[in-house]
């Protein structure tokens, strides 16, 4: 592969993971509009929240099996398209139907596209981290981030213009289209990279999903399975109630829990934009016990601060701490070319479950023992990510991870 391919084929990715976040936020950033426009109730808006994020572990779950069938050109084409069309059918249900059902479908088509791109963008990730031989899964996970941040900016100037959800969501679709197209254009049709010839179409549909399946009889997946448990928990809960706990738990005003998840969500991309020469110096073990360190301090913080600007360095710690397990547990479940898309897509499924169910799960829990005393929870799962970090260790012949401390 020449240079120029090379660096197509990464900025397409970069594009990939940009467009991904897009897709989130841009929904995400109406949500109350949408509410009203259709007329439901906090729990009902749960709900339909909720079928989306059961969609995205099915699509998750099936990637590897699209990924053997089609390739990721085409796979990852045809999930984009599936997403963007699911934020146009949100705008369109919300604002020609008013309809709860059509915007509903608008989601299960979101978010089985979103999670079946996720896990395939993840394995073109670590194809390129092989072709280059340095970390950059979280530098593509910071493009993510980057996408979540641009897609909530146009989300507020779209509504401080007064444009409609319709006409908003409906630009925004047609933009995640075109970048798939053009994205997908410069990724190489080197499909044997992420299906080796041996596996390759000769293989029975039967004899393909018995590969997908095998990653889930691997004791290394359940271990990095517990890296990403931790860490997605914690990112999923920081999301959903770490605004909330510096208002109701530490007595500030909503503007300061607003603050307080900004600050989570700039700490964590950037130690995304600058993690990956720091594992390749330090090796992936030894950071992800570093960042599990980090994240425990943070909480612990941010849970026990007597002042609010010790809560706002808990708020940056933990952002900081939990930010790399993510792509470092992606990174480690595609060591092995020929098998990278199971096992990513089965380590993706435990971290996805968690991510999604984890906090709602808090809420509940929150409800008896109130909100900071159920972060000790993520506290727990944080520690037993730190405990299982030695599974991320590079798997003999891979060299991506590996740290070159030892070798100076």
């Amino acid at each position: 592969m020449t240079r120029s391919q090379y660096v197509r084929w990464r900025t397409a990715i970069f594009a990939i993971f940009l467009a991904s976040g897009l897709s989130i936020a841009t929904w995400a950033a109406r949500v109350p509009d949408i509410k009203d426009e259709i007329g439901v109730d906090n729990a009902q808006l749960g709900l339909m929240l909720l079928a989306g994020g059961i969609a995205s572990i099915l699509g998750v779950t099936v990637s590897s099996v699209i990924l053997a069938r089609f390739g990721a050109r085409r796979g990852m084409l045809g999930a984009m398209i599936l997403f963007g069309l699911g934020v146009a059918v949100i705008g369109i249900g919300a604002e020609v139907f008013a309809s709860p059902i059509v915007v509903t479908v608008g989601l299960l088509l979101w978010g089985f596209g979103n999670g079946a791109v996720d896990v395939m963008m993840n394995v073109e990730g670590a194809a390129i981290e092989k072709h280059s031989g340095k970390t950059i899964l979280p530098l593509f996970h910071a493009f993510f981030s980057f996408g979540t941040v641009l897609g909530a900016g146009l989300g507020v100037l779209a509504i401080a213009i007064g444009a409609g959800v319709l006409v908003h969501l409906s630009v925004m679709a047609a933009l995640i289209v075109v970048i798939a197209f053009v994205s997908v254009a410069n990724v190489p049709a080197t499909e044997d990279e992420v299906v080796p010839a041996e596996t390759g179409e000769k293989l029975g549909w039967r004899e393909r999903l018995s590969i997908t399946l095998s990653a889930w009889r691997e004791p290394r997946t359940y271990a990095l399975g517990v890296i990403m448990l931790g860490m997605a928990f914690a990112e999923g809960g920081a999301n959903d109630w770490l605004a909330l706990g510096v208002v109701e738990g530490h007595g500030a005003d909503p503007a300061l829990g607003a603050a307080g998840l900004a600050v989570f969500s700039v700490s964590m991309t950037v130690v995304r934009m600058f993690g990956g020469p720091l594992v390749d110096r330090f090796g992936r073990v030894a950071t992800l016990r570093v960042l599990a360190v980090t994240a425990t301090i943070g909480l612990l913080l941010f849970i026990l601060a007597p002042s609010l600007p010790l809560v706002f360095v808990g708020a940056a710690l933990w952002g900081a701490g939990v930010s790399l397990g993510f792509p470092l547990g992606m990174s480690a479940a595609a060591d092995d070319p020929a098998r990278a898309a199971a096992r990513v897509s089965a380590t993706a499924t435990i971290g996805y479950i968690a991510f999604l169910a984890g906090p709602p799960l808090l809420g509940l829990i929150s409800e008896h023992i109130g909100l900071l005393n159920t972060l000790y929870i993520l506290v727990a799962l944080i520690v037993a990510s730190g405990i299982a970090s030695p599974a991320a260790k590079p798997i003999a012949g891979s060299t991506v991870g590996a740290g070159h401390s030892h070798g100076h």
